[in-house]
């Protein structure tokens, strides 16, 4: 009771000096734990660290310090220096992250962090069934549980109710701890919540042991606790625990309650503070008189003074530092090892996209059990018993086919109709060892995970300083040039993602090149979008022999499908086809033209663009997006601004139309570029 006491004290106290250091502009931000300390403690009591796995949410101070992370971790935090555990400086305060510790580096988006723990705790569960994973398994334990935390106004989101599904649905060991002080900032809670206690709505999940707590009571919180996180390791499920918390400060320091909520709530908040119930439970019951009781807190409120001063003196990250771990620092995808290119012999009928795709998967994962497939309908047949009996899915577009029926069910599994499920799942399981190459079935569909693509799985390694990384590879058919796709199965809106920092983005336009750079991307230590163009997939003309189990591709190489001397095409995708056919029609007029397929978006072969325009100094840039603001805009603009001199005439680009595709035939002809609209920019090119 005593360690209990002294940690929720302590909490308390660096919340307090928190805000005093705000107020002196020492710090730049702050965000308290104050009223959930007593709930976080007991959490902190039953749980092992660096056993058990902590995906925390800002107000879990109180449960940090429980598991070991010091005052001065903490203070380094908030005055962002280098040496901060938790980011290395690199994000706000109350950004729980400690390698030592398991618990895995959390960022502002509010919710995004339970799909992670889900996939955290699956990849517990995938380890137990793939045998041959089982030795590997070092860091994992047979009984571990996965911890994450939200308070009230995050059940609002979708992603909770994913979470929680995929968690009962498998029976895996995450226990939800929801910290419900009442209020999402200024929202109380029974404008968020439907009958104003989320509780209620969720008691009909299956294996799913549910408690409620008075969360401002410490002996009550270790003992529900216990419960829960007995019934976790037990294997019988998930656990949630509903804990009713007060918030006697503000949201943060950016806040000021007295706005919305009157005195006399505060107040009646104030009469539960768990630091002085707690205060008063420990004389009343004779564990300790005042004098002790003060003794602790003196010894408290030194350490936080010594801790914040040498928080205070400790040096602040080096400027230079800002581009480390953007990427991996351990394997370079763009290096010489990853290139196989020119030895490889061919072999065997020539496949279709599909087909070496196929093969790659095959191969990949017989090569490596750590691979995982998942998706929807990228199984061939969920229920098992019926798979003798039919042919089996693969996938809407087959890329997938046999892979189940040659890896089983733990390594290649159908997902819930939900992307963000897919790609939040993934990056846990990422975080733990395993590699998920998971699929997204169409690109038009792919915005539900974009929180978890932009947010969480490309700024993992970089805002943990390097200490967690994610590499997850996420294949997603793309693009239109198919009657009848319409609106919501033609986009190509790439330069959403290209612009994403950490994220590595691949698009081959032919069959071998599908099959080496995918299999780049399984072995390489980044996340990637593998773009794979839905016309493309069973072309004739970009069919290829198969190439053998360790070819690869590198990023960042372009390849020169054609040469020329008057005037340079850079494209990709379904664009190379076309811009070839467009450069043999101009080729019966007399002009040469070169087409350079950049085949990698993020990074593209800059080394290969200088080469050709300062070979024909006139160049068109040639996509499937939309021109405006599209992916040529940013290779356009690059020319301009380093290879002016060598242009004899403006950078010319062809692309899509601003608007949408639309499902009439004569629609998606007139609004995609087609060949005649490379030809037309050929021959003005050269005119100029």
């Amino acid at each position: 009771m005593l360690e209990m006491y002294r940690t929720m004290y302590l909490s308390r106290r660096l919340d307090d000096k928190e805000i005093q250091l705000k107020n002196q502009n020492k710090i730049f931000f702050q965000i308290s734990c104050a009223g959930h300390e007593a709930i976080l403690v007991a959490a902190g009591m039953v749980l092992k660290p660096g056993y058990d796995w902590f995906y925390p949410y800002y107000r879990d101070r109180a449960l940090c310090l429980q598991l070991g992370m010091t005052p001065l971790e903490q203070l380094l935090s908030a005055v962002g220096a280098a040496k901060d555990p938790n980011s290395h400086g690199r994000q706000m305060p109350s950004h729980w992250g400690h390698k030592k510790l398991n618990i895995v580096s959390q960022s502002s988006p509010t919710g995004t962090q339970l799909l992670q723990a889900v996939g955290c705790a699956e990849a517990g569960y995938r380890f137990k069934l793939i045998k041959e994973l089982r030795k590997r398994a070092s860091n994992f334990q047979k009984d571990e549980v996965v911890y994450v935390s939200l308070g009230d106004g995050t059940t609002s989101e979708g992603e909770f109710w994913e979470a929680l599904n995929t968690a009962c649905n498998l029976k895996l060991p995450v226990l939800f701890l929801l910290e419900d002080n009442g209020y999402a900032i200024s929202v109380p809670v029974e404008v968020q919540t439907a009958g104003g206690d989320v509780s209620r709505l969720i008691k009909n999940f299956p294996n799913l042991y549910l408690q409620r707590c008075d969360g401002t009571d410490a002996l009550e919180s270790l003992d529900v606790m216990k419960r829960a996180v007995q019934y976790c390791r037990e294997g019988r499920g998930p656990a949630f625990v509903h804990a009713k918390v007060i918030r006697p400060y503000s949201h943060s320091l950016s806040d000021d309650e007295r706005l919305y909520r009157p005195d006399e709530e505060r107040k009646t908040d104030a009469e539960h503070d768990p630091v002085k119930r707690f205060d008063a439970l420990l004389i009343d019951e004779g564990v300790i008189d005042k004098d002790g009781l003060q003794k602790i807190k003196d010894e408290v409120d030194a350490a936080v003074n010594e801790a914040t001063d040498q928080a205070l003196g400790s040096p602040q990250p080096d400027p230079e530092t800002v581009k480390l771990y953007v990427y991996s620092p351990d394997i370079d995808p763009t290096a010489k090892e990853f290139d196989t290119e020119a030895s490889a012999q061919l072999s065997g009928n020539a496949g279709t996209m599909v087909d070496l795709i196929n093969r790659c998967l095959h191969t990949e994962m017989a090569r490596d059990a750590r691979v995982i497939v998942f998706g929807e309908d990228v199984a061939d047949c969920s229920r098992e018993e019926f798979l003798d009996k039919v042919k089996g899915k693969g996938g809407v577009f087959k890329v997938t086919a046999n892979l189940q029926r040659k890896f089983g069910s733990a390594r290649v599994f159908n997902s819930p109709l939900a992307e963000a499920n897919i790609v939040g799942r993934a990056i846990g399981m990422a975080t733990r060892g395993l590699k998920p190459v998971v699929e997204i079935q169409f690109f038009d569909y792919i915005w539900p995970a974009m929180h978890q693509i932009r947010n969480e799985l490309a700024v993992m390694r970089w805002r943990s300083g390097g200490d967690w990384k994610a590499p997850v590879v996420m294949r997603v058919p793309i693009g239109g040039y198919l009657k009848g796709g319409a609106v919501y199965h033609s986009q190509s809106g790439v330069s959403t993602f290209t612009q994403i920092p950490g994220l590595r983005v691949i698009y081959p336009s032919n069959a071998l090149d599908a099959n080496g750079l995918l299999r780049t991307a399984i072995r390489c230590d980044d996340p990637v979008l593998f773009l794979e163009h839905k016309h493309l997939y069973r072309q004739a003309y970009n069919k290829s022999q198969y190439p053998p189990d360790d070819f690869m591709i590198p990023f960042g190489k372009a390849r020169t499908v054609r040469e020329g001397k008057d005037l340079s095409i850079i494209t990709y995708g379904a664009l190379v086809q076309r811009s070839l056919v467009a450069a043999k029609q101009a080729e019966q007029r007399g002009i040469s033209v070169e087409v350079i397929d950049l085949r990698s978006l993020q990074p593209y072969d800059w080394n290969a663009i200088v080469a050709t325009v300062t070979k024909t100094s006139k160049v068109i840039v040639a996509h499937e997006d939309s021109l405006s603001f599209g992916y040529g805009a940013e290779i356009a603009a690059r020319i301009s601004d380093e290879l002016f001199e060598y242009l004899d005439a403006p950078v010319r680009r062809v692309a899509a139309m601003d608007t949408f595709v639309g499902y009439a035939p004569q629609l998606e002809d007139t609004i995609l570029p087609q060949v005649a609209d490379v030809a037309k920019a050929i021959a003005e090119l050269k005119s100029y």
